[in-house]
């Protein structure tokens, strides 16, 4: 599992989904995360980071938002030379397989389908840190 003090990148267009998401990851024992309510502040927040030299280590975006959408911001993410290596996963209320072949081909390291529970987002990012550091979660 990723450690403790990995930071997290949330985004979501509701406030309200954010704070579901962040109190999971709370729970999971994750107290560095900051939010976004869109993909380009989103982007923004994950370069000046990477800048920084405190680049985030994971990010979970919504798929649905105004501005610019989680698969926008996902491929921008992955366009991105210092950001490309950063487990990206999206959250979505639409389970479609268009959707799905999308996001796989454009680089998410998993997709997790509303509404779910803490169980699943753990499962989901112990698969990630599978995908990730396959040396180290065998």
């Amino acid at each position: 599992m990723f450690k403790p003090d990995t930071k997290f990148l949330v985004v979501d267009d509701f406030a309200t989904m954010r704070k579901i998401i962040k109190k999971v990851l709370m729970e999971l024992g994750y107290s560095q995360i900051e939010e976004a309510d869109d993909g380009k502040p989103g982007l923004a927040a994950m370069q000046a980071a990477a800048q920084s030299g405190k680049p985030f280590g994971f990010v979970i975006s919504d798929w649905n938002m105004p501005g610019m959408t989680g698969i926008e911001f996902l491929k921008a993410a992955k366009a991105d030379p210092n950001l490309r290596s950063t487990p990206f996963m999206l959250v979505t209320a639409e389970s479609e397989q268009k959707n799905i072949i999308e996001a796989a081909q454009a680089g998410v390291s998993d997709y997790v389908v509303k509404p779910f529970n803490a169980q699943t987002l753990r499962a989901k990012l112990e698969r990630v840190y599978a995908k990730h550091h396959p040396a180290k979660a065998a």
